[in-house]
């Protein structure tokens, strides 16, 4: 398949300083960023072009190396792009952190991260959104698992510091000239591995439990309206917060 110049994948002109490459393909990723558009092929497809037009326009050497001899004198010396959305999410996490908060949530998983947050959709007479009122709901989550803490390991035993990686989350692997980091295979990003799991979440370190809360409706509540129970989500990730309890009415 015929590949696009890097330099139009990216809408830069061929003296565009590294500030200004950058600058372009953060907009690209947020506009094609695969979570904002979930299914769409032609999205991904462009995601992943411009990914790979900033891997070589932001390194000296490789774009040393397309600009004298283009496309063909890159795969001569070994560079083919990305295998996945998980090398690009490896390489890039700084580009992501910037506008998602936590490496785009494909990045390194080894850093803490709030719980995913849950919606709880409430149905109200006419009377009751009138004149307010309290209702208990009850609602299903994940929470830590209350054996191991949260770890994943059995009681006991801890996590150990992923050998292959070294707890970086990250196997660097060469590829003909160049070196591409990706996602370690050995512990899939973790930068830990559990040899004794859990029984109870098996390794998981979450549990599904049920939980009711107490919830406050105010007078002259809308149809849509949402309030918003801090904490009241799923646990974090690696000693991050819970996230919220959203309830729709």
């Amino acid at each position: 398949m015929h590949k696009r110049d890097y330099y139009e994948v990216l809408s830069v002109s061929r003296d565009a300083d590294g500030e200004e490459v950058k600058r372009s393909y953060r907009k690209l990723a947020m506009e094609y960023h695969p979570d904002r558009n979930p299914g769409d092929t032609d999205a991904e497809e462009k995601f992943k072009e411009a990914a790979e037009a900033y891997e070589v326009l932001r390194d000296s050497q490789k774009r040393e190396i397309y600009d004298r001899f283009g496309h063909e004198g890159l795969e001569g010396r070994g560079f083919r792009g990305f295998s996945g959305f998980e090398d690009i999410f490896s390489s890039f996490g700084d580009i992501f952190e910037d506008f998602f908060g936590f490496g785009g949530g494909r990045g390194r998983t080894t850093r803490a991260r709030q719980g995913k947050s849950l919606r709880f959709d409430l149905e109200l007479t006419l009377e009751e959104a009138f004149i307010g009122k309290e209702q208990e709901i009850t609602f299903q989550k994940l929470e830590a698992c209350q054996t191991c803490n949260g770890s994943g390991a059995s009681p006991g035993s801890e996590p150990q510091t992923c050998p292959t990686c070294q707890g970086r989350g990250q196997a660097v692997r060469s590829q003909g000239f160049f070196q591409i980091s990706t996602t370690c295979p050995a512990c899939h990003g973790q930068g830990e591995i559990i040899n004794d799991p859990c029984r109870d979440c098996r390794g998981g370190g979450k549990a599904r439990v049920e939980r009711s809360v107490n919830v406050k409706i105010p007078p002259s509540v809308d149809t849509g309206s949402q309030l918003r129970l801090r904490g009241e989500g799923e646990a974090g990730e690696h000693g991050g917060p819970p996230g919220d309890l959203f309830v729709v009415i």
